[in-house]
Protein backbone atom coordinates (compact mmCIF):
# COMPACT_ATOMS: atom_id res chain seq x y z
CA UNK A 1 0.00 0.00 0.00
CA UNK A 2 1.43 3.13 -0.85
CA UNK A 3 0.92 6.52 1.55
CA UNK A 4 0.16 10.00 -0.37
CA UNK A 5 3.32 12.03 -0.06
CA UNK A 6 5.75 9.30 -0.24
CA UNK A 7 7.46 10.13 -2.99
CA UNK A 8 7.64 14.06 -2.42
CA UNK A 9 8.52 15.36 0.82
CA UNK A 10 5.14 17.19 2.98
CA UNK A 11 5.58 20.52 4.02
CA UNK A 12 3.97 22.10 6.86
CA UNK A 13 4.75 25.59 8.04
CA UNK A 14 3.51 26.48 10.91
CA UNK A 15 4.50 30.29 10.86
CA UNK A 16 2.24 31.60 7.91
CA UNK A 17 -0.70 29.91 9.30
CA UNK A 18 -4.02 31.80 10.14
CA UNK A 19 -3.82 31.63 14.19
CA UNK A 20 -7.35 31.86 16.32
CA UNK A 21 -7.75 32.78 19.90
CA UNK A 22 -8.19 29.96 22.24
CA UNK A 23 -6.42 29.95 26.06
CA UNK A 24 -2.87 29.05 26.22
CA UNK A 25 -3.77 26.93 30.02
CA UNK A 26 -6.70 25.28 29.13
CA UNK A 27 -9.02 25.51 26.54
CA UNK A 28 -9.97 24.00 22.82
CA UNK A 29 -7.16 23.96 20.22
CA UNK A 30 -10.13 24.34 17.80
CA UNK A 31 -13.91 25.53 18.41
CA UNK A 32 -15.94 22.26 17.51
CA UNK A 33 -18.42 21.90 14.83
CA UNK A 34 -21.42 22.66 16.92
CA UNK A 35 -19.95 25.53 18.77
CA UNK A 36 -20.84 27.96 15.41
CA UNK A 37 -17.32 29.23 15.06
CA UNK A 38 -15.74 26.11 13.54
CA UNK A 39 -12.95 26.70 11.25
CA UNK A 40 -12.46 26.07 7.90
CA UNK A 41 -11.92 21.79 7.25
CA UNK A 42 -13.56 21.38 10.32
CA UNK A 43 -13.94 17.58 11.08
CA UNK A 44 -16.53 15.97 12.58
CA UNK A 45 -15.01 13.10 14.88
CA UNK A 46 -11.30 14.12 16.48
CA UNK A 47 -9.82 11.34 18.48
CA UNK A 48 -6.38 10.34 19.70
CA UNK A 49 -4.35 13.22 20.64
CA UNK A 50 -0.47 13.39 21.27
CA UNK A 51 1.73 16.19 22.64
CA UNK A 52 5.13 17.61 22.42
CA UNK A 53 7.49 20.59 23.69
CA UNK A 54 9.52 22.21 20.53
CA UNK A 55 12.75 23.26 21.43
CA UNK A 56 11.94 27.16 21.74
CA UNK A 57 8.96 26.36 24.34
CA UNK A 58 5.72 26.11 21.85
CA UNK A 59 3.77 22.93 22.34
CA UNK A 60 2.69 20.86 18.95
CA UNK A 61 -0.19 18.76 18.86
CA UNK A 62 -1.54 15.95 16.99
CA UNK A 63 -4.56 13.78 16.70
CA UNK A 64 -6.87 11.92 14.17
CA UNK A 65 -9.75 13.67 12.34
CA UNK A 66 -12.40 12.35 9.88
CA UNK A 67 -16.29 11.79 9.03
CA UNK A 68 -15.79 8.99 11.83
CA UNK A 69 -13.43 6.69 13.45
CA UNK A 70 -11.91 4.26 10.22
CA UNK A 71 -13.66 6.09 7.61
CA UNK A 72 -10.93 6.11 4.48
CA UNK A 73 -11.14 9.85 5.05
CA UNK A 74 -9.55 9.88 8.15
CA UNK A 75 -6.61 11.99 8.27
CA UNK A 76 -4.13 13.39 10.99
CA UNK A 77 -3.66 16.56 11.73
CA UNK A 78 -1.98 18.98 13.95
CA UNK A 79 -1.44 22.36 15.56
CA UNK A 80 1.26 24.27 17.29
CA UNK A 81 0.35 26.33 20.42
CA UNK A 82 2.74 29.70 19.78
CA UNK A 83 2.89 32.69 22.00
CA UNK A 84 -0.42 31.70 23.56
CA UNK A 85 -2.36 31.13 20.75
CA UNK A 86 -2.78 27.86 18.87
CA UNK A 87 -2.49 28.03 14.94
CA UNK A 88 -5.75 26.76 12.78
CA UNK A 89 -5.44 22.70 12.32
CA UNK A 90 -3.14 21.46 9.61
CA UNK A 91 -3.21 18.17 7.77
CA UNK A 92 0.24 16.50 8.49
CA UNK A 93 -0.63 12.37 7.25
CA UNK A 94 -3.04 11.13 5.01
CA UNK A 95 -2.86 7.18 3.63
CA UNK A 96 -4.62 6.40 0.28
CA UNK A 97 -8.02 5.24 0.62
CA UNK A 98 -7.56 4.47 4.42
CA UNK A 99 -7.98 5.57 7.68
CA UNK A 100 -4.48 6.89 9.67
CA UNK A 101 -4.97 6.10 12.95
CA UNK A 102 -3.34 6.97 16.78
CA UNK A 103 -0.41 9.70 15.88
CA UNK A 104 2.63 9.89 18.49
CA UNK A 105 5.03 12.72 18.75
CA UNK A 106 8.30 12.91 20.34
CA UNK A 107 11.96 13.59 20.10
CA UNK A 108 14.58 11.07 19.84
CA UNK A 109 18.23 11.22 21.53
CA UNK A 110 19.45 12.80 18.58
CA UNK A 111 16.85 15.58 18.74
CA UNK A 112 14.95 14.94 15.71
CA UNK A 113 11.24 15.26 15.72
CA UNK A 114 9.44 12.03 14.65
CA UNK A 115 5.36 11.56 14.24
CA UNK A 116 4.37 7.89 13.75
CA UNK A 117 1.03 6.63 13.37
CA UNK A 118 -0.94 4.07 11.84
CA UNK A 119 -2.85 3.54 8.89
CA UNK A 120 -5.41 0.49 7.67
CA UNK A 121 -9.22 -0.29 7.83
CA UNK A 122 -9.00 -1.43 10.89
CA UNK A 123 -6.76 -1.57 14.22
CA UNK A 124 -6.53 -5.71 13.40
CA UNK A 125 -5.01 -5.01 10.14
CA UNK A 126 -3.09 -2.03 10.24
CA UNK A 127 0.46 -0.94 9.57
CA UNK A 128 2.54 1.53 11.22
CA UNK A 129 4.17 4.12 9.38
CA UNK A 130 6.57 7.67 10.46
CA UNK A 131 7.48 11.12 9.27
CA UNK A 132 10.56 12.95 10.62
CA UNK A 133 11.51 16.48 10.73
CA UNK A 134 14.29 18.36 11.46
CA UNK A 135 13.49 21.57 12.12
CA UNK A 136 10.57 21.09 14.46
CA UNK A 137 7.76 20.24 12.73
CA UNK A 138 7.84 23.23 9.96
CA UNK A 139 8.47 20.58 7.61
CA UNK A 140 8.38 16.85 7.19
CA UNK A 141 10.33 14.06 5.40
CA UNK A 142 8.29 11.73 3.65
CA UNK A 143 6.32 8.73 4.52
CA UNK A 144 8.03 5.40 5.60
CA UNK A 145 6.05 2.32 6.60
CA UNK A 146 7.46 0.62 9.18
CA UNK A 147 8.97 -2.98 8.81
CA UNK A 148 6.68 -6.09 9.06
CA UNK A 149 5.66 -6.85 12.80
CA UNK A 150 6.88 -3.19 14.37
CA UNK A 151 4.15 -0.72 14.67
CA UNK A 152 6.14 1.90 16.42
CA UNK A 153 4.34 3.78 19.75
CA UNK A 154 0.73 2.52 19.44
CA UNK A 155 -0.93 5.46 21.72
CA UNK A 156 1.27 7.10 23.30
CA UNK A 157 4.77 8.47 23.63
CA UNK A 158 7.66 6.15 24.16
CA UNK A 159 10.80 6.37 26.72
CA UNK A 160 13.53 7.68 25.41
CA UNK A 161 16.24 6.72 27.96
CA UNK A 162 18.85 9.40 29.17
CA UNK A 163 21.38 6.95 26.97
CA UNK A 164 19.05 7.13 23.96
CA UNK A 165 17.26 3.68 23.84
CA UNK A 166 13.48 3.94 22.85
CA UNK A 167 11.07 1.74 25.14
CA UNK A 168 8.06 1.44 23.16
CA UNK A 169 4.80 0.38 23.97
CA UNK A 170 3.02 -1.49 21.47
CA UNK A 171 -0.17 -4.10 20.68
CA UNK A 172 -2.46 -5.38 18.48
CA UNK A 173 -6.03 -5.65 18.60
CA UNK A 174 -6.70 -9.19 16.58
CA UNK A 175 -9.19 -11.43 18.79
CA UNK A 176 -7.26 -12.16 21.91
CA UNK A 177 -5.56 -8.25 22.59
CA UNK A 178 -1.73 -8.54 23.19
CA UNK A 179 0.51 -5.86 24.41
CA UNK A 180 4.34 -5.83 23.63
CA UNK A 181 7.12 -3.45 23.67
CA UNK A 182 9.40 -2.84 20.83
CA UNK A 183 12.81 -1.42 21.82
CA UNK A 184 15.59 0.81 19.55
CA UNK A 185 19.66 1.35 20.55
CA UNK A 186 19.72 3.94 17.54
CA UNK A 187 17.25 6.06 17.59
CA UNK A 188 14.87 3.85 15.75
CA UNK A 189 16.41 2.83 12.74
CA UNK A 190 16.10 -0.50 13.91
CA UNK A 191 13.68 -2.63 16.32
CA UNK A 192 13.34 -5.49 18.24
CA UNK A 193 10.29 -6.63 20.34
CA UNK A 194 9.75 -8.39 23.72
CA UNK A 195 5.79 -10.02 24.16
CA UNK A 196 3.53 -10.84 24.27
CA UNK A 197 2.66 -9.99 28.00
CA UNK A 198 -0.58 -10.49 29.39
CA UNK A 199 -2.28 -11.01 32.54
CA UNK A 200 -2.74 -14.44 33.97
CA UNK A 201 -6.42 -15.00 34.10
CA UNK A 202 -6.42 -16.22 37.28
CA UNK A 203 -5.92 -12.60 38.36
CA UNK A 204 -8.61 -11.15 36.21
CA UNK A 205 -11.20 -10.87 39.01
CA UNK A 206 -13.25 -8.49 39.64
CA UNK A 207 -13.89 -6.50 42.53
CA UNK A 208 -17.95 -5.30 43.83
CA UNK A 209 -17.47 -1.83 41.98
CA UNK A 210 -16.77 -3.63 38.83
CA UNK A 211 -19.94 -6.42 39.69
CA UNK A 212 -22.24 -3.12 40.36
CA UNK A 213 -20.55 -1.73 37.13
CA UNK A 214 -21.18 -4.75 35.22
CA UNK A 215 -25.21 -4.69 36.40
CA UNK A 216 -25.97 -0.71 34.56
CA UNK A 217 -27.70 -0.88 30.86
CA UNK A 218 -24.91 -0.79 28.24
CA UNK A 219 -27.11 2.13 26.70
CA UNK A 220 -27.46 4.85 27.96
CA UNK A 221 -30.64 5.87 29.77
CA UNK A 222 -33.61 7.79 28.64
CA UNK A 223 -32.37 11.77 27.85
CA UNK A 224 -28.54 10.78 27.70
CA UNK A 225 -26.76 13.25 25.22
CA UNK A 226 -25.76 10.34 22.80
CA UNK A 227 -24.51 13.62 20.32
CA UNK A 228 -21.83 13.95 22.96
CA UNK A 229 -20.58 10.07 22.76
CA UNK A 230 -22.59 9.28 25.83
CA UNK A 231 -21.86 5.46 25.70
CA UNK A 232 -21.55 2.48 28.23
CA UNK A 233 -18.61 0.24 27.60
CA UNK A 234 -19.58 -3.41 29.17
CA UNK A 235 -17.08 -5.27 31.15
CA UNK A 236 -15.73 -8.07 29.29
CA UNK A 237 -17.47 -11.43 29.73
CA UNK A 238 -14.06 -12.99 29.81
CA UNK A 239 -10.19 -11.99 29.00
CA UNK A 240 -9.84 -9.73 26.06
CA UNK A 241 -6.74 -8.86 27.04
CA UNK A 242 -4.64 -5.46 27.20
CA UNK A 243 -2.87 -3.08 24.94
CA UNK A 244 -1.96 0.67 24.56
CA UNK A 245 1.17 0.28 27.18
CA UNK A 246 2.51 3.61 28.42
CA UNK A 247 6.08 3.32 29.77
CA UNK A 248 7.91 5.08 32.63
CA UNK A 249 11.14 4.40 34.31
CA UNK A 250 10.96 3.85 38.34
CA UNK A 251 14.40 4.57 38.68
CA UNK A 252 17.90 2.60 37.96
CA UNK A 253 17.20 0.01 35.25
CA UNK A 254 13.34 -0.28 36.82
CA UNK A 255 11.15 0.64 34.01
CA UNK A 256 6.96 -0.05 34.55
CA UNK A 257 4.25 0.02 31.88
CA UNK A 258 0.65 1.03 32.49
CA UNK A 259 -2.11 -0.35 29.85
CA UNK A 260 -5.52 -0.36 28.96
CA UNK A 261 -7.38 -3.80 29.89
CA UNK A 262 -10.15 -4.97 28.15
CA UNK A 263 -10.79 -7.52 30.96
CA UNK A 264 -13.58 -9.11 33.69
CA UNK A 265 -11.34 -7.06 36.33
CA UNK A 266 -11.86 -3.49 34.41
CA UNK A 267 -9.04 -2.00 35.62
CA UNK A 268 -5.63 -0.74 34.93
CA UNK A 269 -2.92 -3.35 34.29
CA UNK A 270 1.06 -2.78 34.42
CA UNK A 271 3.52 -5.19 34.14
CA UNK A 272 7.56 -4.39 34.37
CA UNK A 273 11.00 -4.55 33.60
CA UNK A 274 14.07 -5.11 35.78
CA UNK A 275 16.67 -4.61 32.86
CA UNK A 276 16.23 -0.90 30.86
CA UNK A 277 13.31 -2.58 29.09
CA UNK A 278 14.69 -6.25 27.35
CA UNK A 279 12.67 -8.16 28.94
CA UNK A 280 9.15 -7.97 31.19
CA UNK A 281 7.14 -9.55 33.72
CA UNK A 282 3.93 -10.82 32.76
CA UNK A 283 1.06 -8.00 34.13
CA UNK A 284 -1.00 -7.78 36.89
CA UNK A 285 -3.73 -5.38 38.32
CA UNK A 286 -3.47 -2.16 40.22
CA UNK A 287 -6.34 -0.57 41.74
CA UNK A 288 -7.55 1.80 39.40
CA UNK A 289 -10.36 1.18 37.31
CA UNK A 290 -10.77 1.11 33.08
CA UNK A 291 -13.36 1.15 31.22
CA UNK A 292 -11.31 -0.26 28.11
CA UNK A 293 -10.51 3.24 27.16
CA UNK A 294 -6.83 4.94 26.60
CA UNK A 295 -4.90 6.07 29.63
CA UNK A 296 -1.07 7.98 30.08
CA UNK A 297 1.43 8.55 32.41
CA UNK A 298 4.36 10.33 32.98
CA UNK A 299 7.08 10.56 35.66
CA UNK A 300 7.96 13.58 36.94
CA UNK A 301 11.35 14.92 37.65
CA UNK A 302 11.34 14.60 41.42
CA UNK A 303 10.08 10.71 40.78
CA UNK A 304 6.56 10.58 40.90
CA UNK A 305 4.13 9.46 38.77
CA UNK A 306 1.35 11.02 37.60
CA UNK A 307 -1.65 9.01 35.88
CA UNK A 308 -4.15 10.92 33.53
CA UNK A 309 -7.32 8.22 33.06
CA UNK A 310 -11.10 7.88 33.52
CA UNK A 311 -11.97 6.99 37.03
CA UNK A 312 -14.57 4.89 35.90
CA UNK A 313 -15.73 0.82 35.56
CA UNK A 314 -17.64 1.77 32.50
CA UNK A 315 -17.53 4.96 31.26
CA UNK A 316 -15.41 7.09 29.57
CA UNK A 317 -16.02 10.15 32.15
CA UNK A 318 -14.93 11.23 34.39
CA UNK A 319 -11.71 12.03 33.45
CA UNK A 320 -9.01 12.06 36.18
CA UNK A 321 -4.93 13.09 37.47
CA UNK A 322 -3.92 10.36 40.21
CA UNK A 323 -0.21 10.65 42.20
CA UNK A 324 2.17 8.24 43.09
CA UNK A 325 5.34 7.83 44.64
CA UNK A 326 5.97 3.78 44.12
CA UNK A 327 4.05 3.88 40.88
CA UNK A 328 1.54 1.15 42.54
CA UNK A 329 -0.86 3.33 45.21
CA UNK A 330 -1.91 6.06 43.09
CA UNK A 331 -4.02 9.31 44.85
CA UNK A 332 -6.81 10.44 42.98
CA UNK A 333 -6.27 14.30 43.31
CA UNK A 334 -7.85 16.23 39.94
CA UNK A 335 -10.95 15.90 38.36
CA UNK A 336 -10.83 17.05 34.54
CA UNK A 337 -13.87 16.28 33.45
CA UNK A 338 -16.95 14.77 35.09
CA UNK A 339 -19.75 15.68 32.51
CA UNK A 340 -21.96 13.67 30.51
CA UNK A 341 -20.23 12.34 27.25
CA UNK A 342 -16.63 10.91 26.48
CA UNK A 343 -13.49 12.69 27.43
CA UNK A 344 -11.00 10.42 26.88
CA UNK A 345 -8.06 8.92 25.01
CA UNK A 346 -5.31 11.79 26.68
CA UNK A 347 -1.99 12.31 27.01
CA UNK A 348 0.61 13.64 29.27
CA UNK A 349 3.93 15.03 29.54
CA UNK A 350 5.79 17.26 31.80
CA UNK A 351 7.29 20.42 30.66
CA UNK A 352 10.38 21.86 30.91
CA UNK A 353 9.11 24.28 33.60
CA UNK A 354 7.91 21.26 35.51
CA UNK A 355 4.00 22.45 34.06
CA UNK A 356 1.77 19.20 33.45
CA UNK A 357 0.95 19.56 29.88
CA UNK A 358 -2.40 17.31 28.78
CA UNK A 359 -4.54 16.68 25.49
CA UNK A 360 -7.62 14.72 25.29
CA UNK A 361 -10.80 14.01 23.64
CA UNK A 362 -13.28 16.25 24.20
CA UNK A 363 -16.91 14.49 23.35
CA UNK A 364 -14.55 13.58 20.18
CA UNK A 365 -16.09 17.17 18.76
CA UNK A 366 -12.30 18.57 19.55
CA UNK A 367 -9.32 18.40 21.11
CA UNK A 368 -8.63 20.09 24.71
CA UNK A 369 -5.57 21.60 26.09
CA UNK A 370 -5.07 21.89 29.68
CA UNK A 371 -1.76 23.35 31.53
CA UNK A 372 -1.14 22.46 35.26
CA UNK A 373 0.93 23.85 37.14
CA UNK A 374 3.20 21.41 39.23
CA UNK A 375 2.50 23.07 42.34
CA UNK A 376 -0.46 21.99 42.17
CA UNK A 377 0.80 18.23 42.22
CA UNK A 378 0.19 17.12 45.66
CA UNK A 379 3.38 15.88 47.41
CA UNK A 380 2.20 12.36 48.53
Amino acid sequence: MNLSGSVLAFICSFSILTTHAQSADTGFIFPPLASGHALPGTQRDNHASTLVELRNGDILAAWFAGTKEGAPDVAIYGARLHAGTWSAPVELARADGVACWNPVLFHTHDGKLWLYYKYGTHPSTWLGARKSSSDEGRTWSAAETLPAGILGPIKDKPLVLPNGIIVSGSSIEHGTWTAWIERSTDNGATWTHFGPITVPDHLDVPNAAALAAAEQPATPSAGSATDTHTKVYPLAARTVGIIQPTVVSLGGRHLRFYARSHTRAARIAVADSYDSGVTWTQAHFIGLPNPNSGIDAVRLRDARIVLIFNNSYNERTPLNLAVSRDGEHFHIFRTLEDGPGQYSYPAIIQARNGDLLMTYSWRRETIKFVRLPLREVPRR
